[in-house]
């Protein structure tokens, strides 16, 4: 958002910018960002800026079409928000995938970690905020042994 939209009476939620959740089979999507250079090569939640007019559930549902070429549903806040500065706040959704398999369009690569894995990756230092509720909602969801 500009700093006239702002000035003009936008509401904080144009600020915000949105990560998603994506789990399945007990296990957490992760995505390899390439750029800018500082953060080439660490591990983040997916996800984007909201647009001027747009909801937190709309950006990050297009933010994700964009990224890996799926569809999807936006679910309940996980995590607290990190605050970034200049009245910007990062706030991560749970988010189910209604059609398409995740692709890297945006990313160097993708991985599905689970509750072991997690702490193994070098996440952006703005997400690593959430590892600690990431991993309750994966140690919940983890699956049983097979018997």
């Amino acid at each position: 958002m500009s700093d006239e939209a702002a000035r003009a009476g936008g509401a904080a939620d144009e600020y915000e910018i949105v990560a998603g959740a994506i789990f399945r089979d007990g296990r957490l999507l992760l995505a390899q960002r390439i750029r800018p250079p500082e953060l080439a090569g660490m591990w983040e939640l997916p996800g984007g800026k909201v647009e001027a007019f747009e909801t937190p559930q709309h950006a990050l549902e297009r933010e994700l079409a964009e990224e890996l070429g799926v569809v999807v549903r936006c679910g309940r806040r996980i995590g607290v928000d990190v605050a970034l500065g200049r009245g910007r706040v990062l706030r991560a959704y749970r988010v189910d995938i209604l059609a398409g398999e995740p692709a890297a369009l945006d990313h160097a690569q993708l991985a599905w970690v689970d509750a072991d894995d997690l702490e193994k990756f070098d996440m952006v230092v703005n997400d690593q905020a959430w590892i600690p509720d990431l991993l309750t909602e994966l140690r919940r969801l983890r699956l049983p042994e097979p018997s």
